[in-house]
């Protein structure tokens, strides 16, 4: 597969308006304020991921509940989380290392009955050809549960095309800073428009934050989350808000360009 340098602009990223997408921010409880803050008017907020104990848990928590609540009053999608590969559980189907079908469905169930979510982040999503079947038929079991459900596919890096055609957005970066600026850009994606792409992006300082958006902007993703955060191995860089949050929705909400 050809691949384009991280400095080679696709054709549409010139109109390119940047929204954030929240990877999953930690229990309200324990981040009441990052919460609230993504209610605040005027913050560009695409989507937010809703994990509440590595999936919807086992009974509806009312400090999600209420979180949720605000959010949809507010106009924000709330996406619901779905492992899809989960190694460490013993439920595992024996084709490419993935979960249960009828588990993973089983959750989205719940998501939607408790939550009433917008759609679903399918995290650790394979990329091979080979696994592409089992994940087009997960979504149109989504879909069928959910009208209009916003599908995220979390690959973090880029994956076969022939995922771009059965979900709304990819996730084709997930990873840090160093390795992100000096990523590349598979050549496939230029055949479609940046809000189908998503770039999370770790342990960004605050003076590289332009730097990171014109890359940002040059690959063609229009669905962006960087933060200042860095993965300790104990801790999870999504957990919290940037240092700077203030300074990058002043950025994204005004439409800044390169």
């Amino acid at each position: 597969m050809p691949y384009l340098t991280g400095t080679t602009p696709t054709t549409a990223s010139t109109a390119l308006r940047t929204g954030l997408a929240i990877p999953g921010y930690a229990h309200p409880l324990l981040a009441p304020a990052e919460w609230g803050e993504l209610t605040r008017p005027g913050t560009p907020v695409h989507w937010v991921v809703l994990d509440v104990a590595d999936g919807p848990g086992t009974r509806p928590d009312p400090r999600c509940l209420e979180a949720v609540g605000r959010l949809h009053n507010a106009g924000v999608r709330v996406l619901g989380h779905l492992d899809t590969a989960h190694l460490d559980t013993p439920h595992l189907d024996t084709a490419h290392g993935a979960r249960a079908f009828g588990e993973v469905i089983s959750e989205a169930h719940r998501y939607l009955d408790w939550y009433r979510v917008d759609g679903f982040l399918l995290d650790r999503c394979p990329t091979e050809r080979a696994a592409l079947p089992e994940i087009r038929r997960t979504v149109t079991a989504l879909r069928a549960l959910r009208d209009k459900a916003h599908i995220v596919l979390g690959h973090g890096t880029h994956p076969h095309p022939g995922y771009a055609e059965c979900a709304d957005q990819l996730v084709t970066f997930r990873g840090s800073w160093s390795d992100y600026r000096w990523s590349q850009v598979a050549e496939w994606t230029a055949d479609y428009p940046p809000d189908r792409f998503c770039h999370l992006v770790h342990s960004v300082p605050l003076g590289h934050l332009d730097e990171a958006l014109r890359i940002a902007r040059w690959q063609g993703a229009a669905t962006i989350w960087f933060t200042d955060r860095t993965d300790s191995g104990r801790t999870d860089p999504w957990e919290a808000m940037p240092g700077y949050w203030d300074e990058i929705v002043s950025r994204i909400g005004t439409g800044v360009s390169e």
